[in-house]
Parts: C-alpha cells; structure tokens; sequence
C-alpha cells in the first residue's frame, strides 16, 4: 500500500511547534491508516542570528518584553498564555528555567537521527530539553547527551558535533520552506499538497490526514492557517 509522507517544518526553540506536535500525534493515534504514514521533520530556524547561548541571567520574560515593546508583566501574561494552552495537551512548558539560544546544531543532530529512525525521538527530546528541563539546546555537551539518549552512538554524535555535517541538509529545508511560502512554523504538508499552518486541534489535523489520504493522487490544496512562530514572534 502506498505511504503517505507527512513533512512537518518546525523550530526546537518554538512553543507552538512543540504544542503543534502533540496535536498531530493525537490525530495519528485516531487515523486508521497510521501505519502507513512516514512523519518527515524539518528544519526552520526561527532566529538564526541567535547566540549558542544566551545571557543565562536575563529571565525569559524579560527577554520578550524586551523583543517585543511589552513591559515585564505583560510578557508575563503573554507567556502564562501559552503554557497553559501546552498544558491543556499534556505538555509542561517552564519558561521560568529556559535557556535559548541557537538551534542549528540541534537541527542537524535530528538530520543525524533521521539516518537512524530516530529523527522522532530527536525532535521529542529535545523540545523537552528546551521546554520542560531547562536545557540549552545549543550547548555542545547536551546535545552530545541527548543524541546518546535517544539511541545515536557516542562517536558518531561527537564527530557531527565537530563538523558541518548536515548543515546543507539544513539550510536547504529552510529554503524549501521559503520557496513554497513557508514563514511561520509550525507546518504541516501532507501528501505533497495538502497544507496546514500552526498548531492546529488535532481534530482538524486528523480531517486534514483523512483527506490527503483519499485524495492522493489529486491536485493540491489551499492550506488552513494557524497559530504558528514566526521570525516577529510567537
């Protein structure tokens, strides 16, 4: 039986694409054809100008009431905001220990982990590392822990790690996602055509998957937009 391939173009250091995949993993659970849909993750670097590692003492918040014009308490308010809708989908966002910083390197550790089947234990643990643990996702030594956590050899992590492995891997993701109009993440392709952006109810992913699926062999489809991150914010 024929495969339907599911890209999903996606930053780590963003809380809708984490929210975004919990939803999809929801409408999976509920599609009767899941064993026959290949998850394709790719990259989206919502700030690529970012530091390996940001100042560890200026408190997420005030970071986006900085970015954003907002005073401390309105950005508190902006951030209460989404995790509580994380929440709601089992997620436990703690922006109150979060380090951001780069996540190129992260990005091309999933590369790595899609030679693998891996590259959706990657893409998990990390988002938890960012979200939940406080980790800073462009930290060498974590993410040389993490790809050993999720199963990826030891050797094989430290040499990518070292090198600019995968790095074109990456920016051609990026430059697909602008080529077919791509600026907020996350998002969703199904079969080629059908496209959804943000993190949609898991409801409409699934009608968004049932479709793709009969309509496989059709012309594509207008996309449904979302809550999504962009380059501007969340």
């Amino acid at each position: 039986m024929e495969k339907l391939r599911l890209d999903v173009w996606s930053d780590i250091a963003c809380p809708w694409c984490y929210i975004g995949k919990r939803r999809l993993e929801s409408a999976l659970a509920a599609f009767p054809e899941r064993e026959n849909v290949d998850v394709v993750w790719h990259a989206f670097e919502l700030d690529p100008s970012a530091p390996r590692e940001r100042d560890a003492t200026e408190s997420h918040a005030a970071r986006i009431a900085k970015k954003y014009g907002k005073s401390l308490s309105e950005a508190e308010k902006m951030i209460q905001r989404v995790t509580d809708v994380a929440a709601d989908d089992g997620l436990q966002f703690r922006f109150d220990i979060a380090r951001s910083g780069n996540t190129f390197d992260a990005h091309r550790l999933v590369r790595l982990g899609a030679e693998h089947g891996l590259q959706g234990a990657l893409k998990e643990r990390l988002l938890a590392a960012y979200f939940s643990h406080g980790e800073s996702v462009g930290n060498t030594e974590v993410l040389q822990r993490i790809g050993v956590e999720a199963g990826l050899d030891s050797k094989e992590v430290s040499e990518l790690l070292a090198s600019d492995r995968f790095a074109a891997e990456v920016r051609a993701d990026e430059a697909a996602a602008q080529k077919i109009g791509i600026s907020g993440v996350p998002f969703f392709v199904m079969g080629g055509k059908f496209g959804v952006s943000g993190a949609q109810p898991a409801e409409l992913l699934l009608s968004a998957l049932n479709e793709a699926w009969a309509q496989q062999e059709e012309e594509p489809a207008a996309h449904t937009e979302g809550a999504v991150c962009g380059p501007e914010g969340c």
